[in-house]
């Protein structure tokens, strides 16, 4: 027999005043995942949701919940909110926890528990749920019961976690850096009631104080360094200092007069690498053995404007920064003699970036050729440009294709895999908003973070496409996030899938220069036989196998209503 609600319940009362509190202050978003403890909470969401103030996206793996919602923080830069039962729900967002500390992404945990009589003595899907992400949360918050002689219990939480996660003052992190903030949530049983009718007022995210900027001073021969998430600013400061710009792919600095390109090759240089004094550094640099051995350097300075939760600090004398400016030129004849040396340092890395720069743009057609009246000359022509139309597809040109495809109103996620280390390689510079989970490098919840974004950028109807290049590991890692509910808005997401059928990025490292070809095999390489088209119709993704570069071309270009799994076949 299924009993009537009872007339009101501690929990559903405080639920409502969190949910209201929380859009108040900004958020837009919350993830959440289905559970009993948590019903409160999922069913105060839901009905603001109704009301248009809450945007509600359902997702049953919790892992997936997670950095669905990292996604939307990252492209908002507001915290979006992912809430969870008790017990093992908890723990599966602990990935998404690390990576957006790591990044220093806003992010809001909210996991339902049991109250405190109901720990510690075996009683059902209860565990030791508070500070279980210590580490990685900017603050974690153990809340009171409701019902208790506490009043209004939830009252303050919110406001405070969001203050905290868009970097206010907290015990844990670094001043001013963005990142999550747990309140945990006991409840006792009752757990539902009847609706509570709660005033519910949609406010902006508070916008955290800047800190003071260090001056960098002229003079020193200077690089600015672009890691994951530096953005628009990297560029900014290289221009005003007239500094070289090593930006990675994964930056969002890819672009200017001052952008380097082949920079591994330059930094082994010693008059180039070799020579520089000083690294301001933006982000969090990964993609190169190169770069992170300028930074362990003890000769070199670096200043390094962090938006992680931790320092930046490989050579154990860096400078944690909110920001930086340049400062101003000074006159007079020592001026005049600096300004030398200093376009002599820029000119003299610019050369050789040119040197460097990659063409992977197909030959153009021989139109006098194909026009001929000889038919040798003619048939010649048709046969070159029959073979560049069958050319088969590798990861030069596979990176190639997406990123000439992707503009500013589009959105670009790379997987940890071994294309993005391609593409840090051969692509050229182009202003495009680019984002990886390169906070810890992980593999994990790729396609869910790019649903997040996809979902934040489209919003209110907004232009673009978001794709997603990854490897076919890191896609299997995540096919949870595949699964989208059907009365779901489904966002444009293009997954372009380089399958080599395992884990070749090893190919790169020690172990496979030194393991049996069998146990890297077994061990790293992990092949597998997953029929990806199988995959992608069980879970309602459009399917395209592509294997030349113009099929590819064709297919990321054309309009997109939904959501595309595009495998592209790649050699061993």
């Amino acid at each position: 027999m299924t009993l009537p609600p009872p007339a009101s319940s501690p929990a559903t009362d405080a639920a409502a005043s969190l949910l209201a509190e929380l859009v108040a202050h900004g958020v837009r978003d919350l993830v959440l995942s289905p559970g009993s403890r948590s019903q409160a909470l999922a069913l105060a969401a839901v009905r603001l949701a109704g009301t248009g103030v809450l945007r509600v996206h359902v997702r049953i793996d919790e892992r997936v919940a997670g950095f669905t919602a990292l996604g939307l923080g990252r492209e908002t830069g507001v915290p979006a909110a992912v809430l969870c039962t008790s017990g093992t729900a908890a723990a599966n967002l602990l990935p998404a926890a690390m990576e957006a500390f790591h990044a220093g992404v806003p992010l809001l945990l909210l996991t339902a528990d049991r109250p405190p009589e109901l720990r510690g003595i075996g009683a059902n899907q209860a565990t030791a749920q508070p500070d279980m992400f210590a580490p990685w949360v900017r603050e974690g918050i153990d809340a009171p019961v409701p019902g208790d002689a506490v009043p209004d219990a939830w009252s303050g939480l919110a406001a405070r976690a969001v203050a905290i996660s868009l970097g206010a003052d907290a015990p844990h992190g670094l001043p001013g850096v963005a990142g999550p903030v747990h309140l945990n949530l006991p409840a006792r049983e009752p757990l539902s009631g009847e609706p509570v009718v709660v005033d519910v007022t949609p406010g902006a995210a508070p916008v955290p104080a800047p800190g003071e900027p260090v001056v960098l001073a002229r003079g020193p021969r200077t690089v600015v360094i672009a890691g994951a998430d530096a953005g628009a600013d990297a560029e900014e400061i290289a221009h005003a200092g007239s500094w070289p710009l090593i930006a990675e792919i994964v930056s969002g600095a890819r672009f200017g007069r001052q952008l380097v390109h082949g920079y591994r090759t330059l930094l082994r240089r010693s008059d180039l690498g070799g020579a520089v004094e000083r690294a301001v550094v933006l982000g969090h640099p990964t993609l190169s053995r190169e770069v992170a051995a300028l930074l362990a350097r003890p000769d070199v300075e670096v200043i390094a404007v962090r938006r992680g939760g931790e320092e930046l600090d490989l050579n154990h004398r860096s400078h944690t920064a909110a920001s930086v400016v340049v400062a101003a030129p000074t006159g007079g004849d020592d001026r005049a003699s600096d300004r030398a040396s200093e376009r002599a340092w820029l000119g003299a890395w610019l050369t050789a970036s040119a040197e460097q720069a990659v063409d992977l743009s197909e030959q153009a057609p021989d139109h006098d050729g194909l026009a001929s009246t000889d038919s040798a000359t003619r048939r010649d022509a048709v046969k070159a440009e029959l073979d560049a139309v069958r050319r088969p597809l590798d990861r030069r040109l596979l990176v190639d294709a997406v990123w000439r495809a992707t503009w500013p109103h589009d959105r670009l996620m790379f997987g940890s895999s071994r294309l993005v280390r391609v593409a840090d390689t051969v692509l050229g510079g182009k202003k495009v908003p680019v984002h990886a989970n390169r906070g810890l490098a992980g593999i994990d919840g790729t396609i869910a973070t790019a649903t997040g974004i996809a979902l934040a950028s489209q919003a209110g109807g907004a232009p673009g496409v978001t794709r997603v290049l990854l490897g076919d590991l890191t896609l299997l890692h995540d096919v949870g996030a595949l699964l989208l509910p059907p009365d779901e808005t489904e966002p444009r997401l293009q997954v372009i899938v380089g399958n080599d059928g395992g884990g070749t990025i090893f190919d790169g490292l020690e172990v496979a220069q030194v393991a049996p070809a069998a146990d890297l095999d077994r061990a790293f390489y992990t092949p597998h036989q997953v029929r990806l088209e199988q995959l992608a119709l069980a879970y309602g993704w459009e399917y395209q196998r592509v294997t030349t570069r113009t099929a590819l071309d064709q297919v990321l270009t054309r309009p997109v209503g939904g959501r595309q799994l595009i495998e592209v076949p790649l050699a061993r």
